[in-house]
């Protein structure tokens, strides 16, 4: 068996490199789209101001883009060199999704960023907006197979065990692609991204509001930004909750641990606003619920009810137990492929294969398993509620607040003298960082709440890791948080330097804080 340790620190690896790495994702999904936008007026109107936005704020996703792109590559290596029986076990349904992303959406996106940074001067107006517009559905593209990808090991349907292979095998690709799980992830997450991208624009045109600096400019962007982000906030709750009613339906645990539902509640359940949790007894001590809410999000219905955490690990023993069959029945056909009685056992148990292999965790042989070995399985079948509790409510908590920013920001536009308060414009810019830290929470929510399953009810994470030396880990793990640190850093620097400098970093002669002389009266 592996160590705790070494399944530990593969997982905090894997987790330090997503987490850097999504740092920037969501910013590149949301300027692209707001970039489209601003060329589209300049393309239809003619006005050298909407070009001049395209090219400064498309500036600043480059930055972002590159860093974004150095910062991803490791993350599918990773999957070869720290889960190596993962990738062995499910390679034939995650590698699919992985490999259409690079051929159909990377190279289109890397090419298009190409043409969109180099081809001004080469193409026409027309041209060059088609350009932009590929270069945003590249990028979503290559959102939405990552995301197939990752809503399968959520959801994994259209796939099945085969003891001949003893892998996973696919038996639909169209069942994996329309995977409820897998879209439900992606607009919400490509949602969250724009709300990232417009967030960004919002609070670096409140800062040249507030200094008075560049006004027209930052007036044109703080308007573009408003509206799209407002739009974009409302779909991100709206598809929050389809993604929560998708999560109800396929992750019981998951759900039973946001809401902190240790008992099974009368339907339709209520909504848990805040609590105080006691792990060890297994119950709220005192918590504040709005009736009926979590019910109708969790199941659209007011009759059917969500299961709380005592009865899915009732469920869970039951599934563990027959696991043991399937385990046993495994062993059998791994030694003679023929012997009908396995068959027929594994072919009765087989969907509880998953639950068998988390007794791996403590014994080789899951016969020897004993009731308080069970026990512990049991247990680990239920990630720990309290950081699931608070992640998923402060996420919430910073969706709502930055849709009434948006709403207010949104509304200031419709009067042109109100942008110029300085209490919505100080608003907006110390809101700059919520939409990230929502963003890493809501993939903690994802991501953790799968937990103690890389594979949900398929594949435990203590199986799927690489047989490693914990130096070797702590080594590659120091690596990685210090090269990614110096790219983080590098990326600050830049994106401040720029965003300071304002569109005069164009050197167009029209802004503010730039030299003046005969090369800059060349380009105006």
């Amino acid at each position: 068996m592996i160590s705790d340790q070494v399944v530990d620190l593969s997982r905090l690896q894997f987790a330090a490199t997503a987490m850097y790495h999504f740092l920037f994702v969501p910013l590149t999904i949301g300027m692209v789209w707001m970039l489209v936008i601003m060329e589209s007026v300049y393309v239809m109107t003619g006005n050298r101001v909407w070009q001049d936005m395209t090219r400064f704020w498309g500036k600043l996703f480059g930055i972002n883009f590159a860093l974004g792109v150095t910062t991803g590559i490791t993350l599918e290596f990773q999957f070869g060199t720290n889960w190596a029986y993962y990738s062995h076990y499910v390679g034939d349904i995650f590698g699919a999704p992985l490999a259409i992303e690079g051929l159909m959406a990377f190279f289109l996106e890397s090419t298009m960023i190409g043409l969109f940074f180099f081809g001004w001067d080469r193409l026409s107006r027309t041209q060059h907006l088609m350009v932009t517009m590929l270069m945003a559905v590249g990028t979503n593209l290559s959102a939405l197979w990552i995301l197939i990808a990752n809503g399968w090991m959520q959801n994994p349907v259209g796939s099945e065990f085969s003891y001949l292979t003893m892998r996973m095998e696919m038996v639909d690709f169209w069942t994996v692609f329309f995977n409820p799980d897998a879209q439900a992830k992606f607009v919400h997450t490509v949602s969250a991204g724009y709300v990232t991208g417009a967030m960004f624009v919002l609070s670096i045109s409140s800062w040249y509001l507030l200094k008075k600096r560049d006004v027209e400019f930052a007036k044109r962007s703080f308007r573009v930004a408003a509206a799209f982000g407002l739009a974009s906030a409302l779909s991100v709750i709206v598809l929050g909750d389809e993604s929560g009613y998708t999560v109800g339906e396929a992750q019981q645990t998951k759900m039973a641990a946001i809401e902190a539902m240790w008992e099974t509640k009368p339907a339709p359940a209520g909504l848990t606003m805040v609590a105080s949790i006691n792990e060890v007894a297994q119950r709220n001590d005192w918590e504040i619920e709005i009736p009926w809410v979590m019910g109708l999000i969790g199941t659209r219905s007011v009759t059917k009810e969500i299961p709380g955490i005592r009865e899915i690990k009732a469920k869970n023993r039951e599934r563990i137990l027959h696991g043991i069959f399937a385990v046993n029945a495994l062993d059998a056909l791994r030694h003679d492929r023929d012997d009908t009685v396995a068959k027929r056992t594994f072919e009765t148990y087989k969907a509880d294969l998953g639950f068998g292999f988390l007794l791996k965790k403590y014994v080789t042989d899951v016969n020897q398993a004993t009731p308080e070995i069970i026990d512990r399985a049991v247990d680990d079948t239920v990630p720990r509620v309290t950081p699931m509790f608070w992640a998923f409510r402060i996420m919430v908590g910073l969706g709502f607040a930055m849709l009434a920013l948006f709403g207010l920001a949104f509304w200031s536009t419709l009067k042109s003298y109100r942008l110029q308060n300085p209490w919505l414009l100080k608003w907006a810019l110390w809101m700059l960082p919520a939409p990230w830290i929502a963003c890493e929470l809501g993939w903690f929510v994802a991501e953790y709440g799968r937990q103690p399953w890389t594979i949900y009810g398929v594949l435990p994470t203590h199986m799927s890791v690489s047989t490693l030396s914990v130096n070797s880990l702590y080594g590659s793990l120091a690596g990685f948080i210090g090269f990614y640190t110096v790219l983080l850093v590098v990326e600050m620097f830049l994106m401040i330097k720029f965003a300071r400098m304002g569109p005069g970093s164009l050197g167009t002669g029209r802004y503010a804080n730039e030299p003046t002389g005969p090369a800059v009266a060349a380009h105006a």
